[in-house]
């Protein structure tokens, strides 16, 4: 039976002032539903007391204590600085209660032979123990112990505990527990009941271990993270068939376009090239749109297979839009779009935002005629004003670095049926994240490289040694070589202490005469940018000193060598991208990684995960579980909050049961699904996943 008492939180009112609702919104609570889920980050136990003569004379206490005493005497102090000094007595033994912030209303409470409860942490002083600043409430006669640990809640300025603990119980009592899972997985989970779950957590027993609330392995927070993954699950599901049942043009094979384009390649397709285009293929043949990533290691070919993907639009009559987060990936991309289109007699237009208002102009105006069936650009070609005939297919490159509504704008440009998106990703997912924050996709994997790739050694070498490294800049390029050097800035920093792109390339200049030294970075207008990748790509420049804009969208496969500048300031994932920029020859290539020692402990992981792997899927698995998904899922730009509870690197076998429980309630029992997502995001929407 579904829980017919469960409060939608969109439903219900929180019925309090604006400026204190205006504050719980930046916790994320709008609704008694959202304080029922905001659950304790910590516990202090109040539920007994603990005389002074069993700290008098010990080191300071690893937890607070409730102590209860008569106050002696109270006195303001000014030396060393303002302070209220509050003497206390239990028994034989007397304390100070110090309190640096206060007001005049504390003070007056505090009168001599006032009997009081403090909690704090305890300190040995001058003058016997000491509490600083600890929580106080005068005694009106008897008054019970508390018989559960006080819980402490994530918070913001201007909103107490008080405040949240008091939510916190009305949505105990007002909000339906009942649970939303059918019997038959509640038991096979061996998990307590959510009722059960929810009530222990915001009030557990002082018998209930602290250390496992607090590392949140106790069963309660199994169950919690549970229900939050399944969710998670239910959503991206509905929102999967949700879908399917929306339209989208027929691109079956109608032309011979995709097969000229394959027989006119000097290369033939690798067989996971192959699977992977068969896939896309079947799927651009159905009626509703495709949701597809195309996911594979740098320079595994996924550009040739996003062709083919724009070429059976184009040939079924459509237009195919390309988009990259950077304009030389986007310059990329057009490059190899002309080169492989332009023969077939595609025309191919350029929209970006640095572009001239004239020949943007122009290029629109094709687009919006079906004159043009190719578009190749960059955030640009979501914005107002851009208009497509037809679109069939939209292709998105680097995906992680766009925000859902700029993904979903994109989509959007489609005019009677929405297009097929097929996104790209040179960023290999880990599995945790494809099972749940991409679970409403398709994927698709290459994971074979082109024949012919070289590995890359990767070595790690001290600053100490860089004139070694220059030297070894220098017999590289006078054997034909060239070299990428890498760094963090563009120029001097007052706060962090890096070797910047501009003094780099002054050094390199200056040690290096005989060399060619280039200069590329992002706040160069486009046309230099351009200029300064076609020269290195020509062989005219020797080293490229640049920063991270290179992550992406350069190919120069003469280049052997790259030089990573205070390398330990970056993500492995960023670290791995840069490095397949070499390697794209037959020319046995390095990857330098130039550090500043002392390393911190993070640091030192992340490098040597990256010296020891070249795997992008086993460095991808890595950086989950050092920084968390948010960097390699790009939500941090859309605003769409990631999991609270469930960790995808400790609770996998959570993640892989609440696959199982989604499917099986969006088969028999959809209503009691329906019912789970409502207590736990009322509000999901598009915006949960695009």
């Amino acid at each position: 039976m579904v829980p017919a008492k469960l409060v939608s939180s969109s439903g219900t009112s929180m019925g309090l002032p604006d400026a204190l609702a205006g504050l719980l919104a930046k916790l994320g609570i709008h609704h008694p539903a959202d304080a029922l889920l905001h659950l304790p980050m910590r516990y202090e136990d109040e539920t007994h007391l603990t005389a002074l003569a069993a700290v008098c004379g010990t080191v300071t206490q690893s937890r607070p204590v409730l102590i209860e005493a008569s106050v002696v005497s109270t006195e303001v102090r000014y030396r060393p600085r303002r302070q209220l000094v509050v003497r206390v007595i239990d028994q034989d033994a007397e304390a100070d209660l110090r309190f640096f912030n206060f007001y005049p209303s504390l003070q007056r409470s505090l009168v001599e032979g006032a009997r009081v409860r403090a909690f704090g942490e305890v300190r040995p002083g001058l003058y016997g123990v000491e509490m600083f600043h600890p929580r106080v409430r005068v005694l009106r006669g008897e008054q019970a112990l508390p018989d559960t640990l006080t819980p402490v809640y994530p918070s913001v300025a201007g909103v107490s505990q008080t405040v949240l603990r008091r939510l916190a119980q009305q949505a105990l009592g007002s909000l339906s527990l009942e649970d939303t899972l059918p019997p038959r997985w509640a038991d096979k989970l061996d998990l307590p009941s959510f009722e059960a779950a929810v009530r222990l957590l915001h009030a557990p027993s002082p018998a209930v271990g602290v250390q496992a609330l607090e590392d949140r392995t106790h069963p309660a927070w199994r169950r919690i993270k549970f229900d939050e993954l399944l969710a998670q699950q239910i959503s991206m599901r509905r929102h999967k068939q949700a879908r399917r049942a929306r339209s989208a043009p027929v691109l079956a094979a109608r032309g011979a376009l995709t097969e000229r384009l394959l027989a006119q390649l000097p290369f033939a397709l690798t067989p996971a090239q192959q699977r992977v285009w068969h896939e896309i293929e079947a799927e651009l043949r159905q009626s509703h749109p495709m949701n597809r990533l195309l996911q594979g290691d740098v320079g595994s070919g996924k550009t040739i297979v996003a062709a083919l993907a724009a070429l059976r639009a184009v040939e079924c009559g459509c237009q195919a839009v390309i988009m990259a987060p950077t304009e030389i990936l986007a310059e990329q991309h057009a490059r190899k779009f002309a080169e492989w289109l332009t023969p077939l007699g595609i025309g191919i237009e350029w929209v970006a935002g640095g572009q001239k208002k004239r020949e943007r102009s122009a290029a629109l105006a094709r687009l919006a005629s079906g004159e043009s069936a190719v578009a190749v650009g960059t955030h640009a070609l979501f914005q107002e004003g851009v208009e497509f005939h037809h679109l069939g297919v939209a292709i998105v490159d680097e995906q992680h670095r766009f925000g859902v509504r700029q993904r979903l704008a994109l989509r959007a440009k489609g005019a009677a049926a929405e297009p097929h998106l097929l996104m790209m990703s040179a960023t290999p997912i880990p599995r945790t994240l494809a099972m749940s924050h991409y679970a409403d996709l398709d994927v698709s994997v290459i994971d074979q490289l082109p024949p012919g790739r070289t590995p890359v050694r990767t070595r790690l070498i001290t600053s100490a040694k860089r004139a070694q490294v220059i030297a070894h800049v220098r017999d590289a390029c006078r054997a034909g070589r060239q070299a990428y050097w890498v760094c963090p800035l563009i120029e001097e920093s007052e706060t962090l202490d890096l070797q910047t792109a501009t003094d780099t390339w002054q050094a390199l200049t200056e040690a290096l005469p005989d060399l060619h030294i280039g200069l590329l970075h992002g706040r160069l207008p486009s046309d230099e940018k351009a200029s300064g990748i076609a020269r290195f790509a020509s062989g005219e420049i020797d080293v490229l000193v640049a920063t991270t804009v290179i992550e992406v969208g350069v190919d120069v496969p003469n280049a052997s060598l790259m030089v990573i500048e205070h390398a330990e300031r970056f993500g492995l994932a960023q670290i791995h991208q840069l490095r397949g920029r070499v390697g794209r020859g037959a020319t046995e290539s390095s990857c330098i990684l130039l550090y500043q020692p002392p390393l911190s402990e993070l640091a030192r992981a992340r490098l040597r995960i990256v010296y020891e792997n070249t795997d992008g899927f086993r460095i991808a698995e890595e950086d989950l579980r050092l920084r968390g998904p948010g960097e390699l899922l790009g939500v941090r730009q859309s605003g769409v909050p990631l999991l609270r509870f469930a960790d995808l690197a400790t609770d996998q076998d959570l993640l892989e049961l609440a696959c199982k429980a989604a499917e099986h309630l969006l088969l028999h029992d959809p209503a009691r699904a329906l019912a789970h997502v409502e207590r736990w995001t009322p509000e999901a929407g598009a915006l949960l996943k695009a």
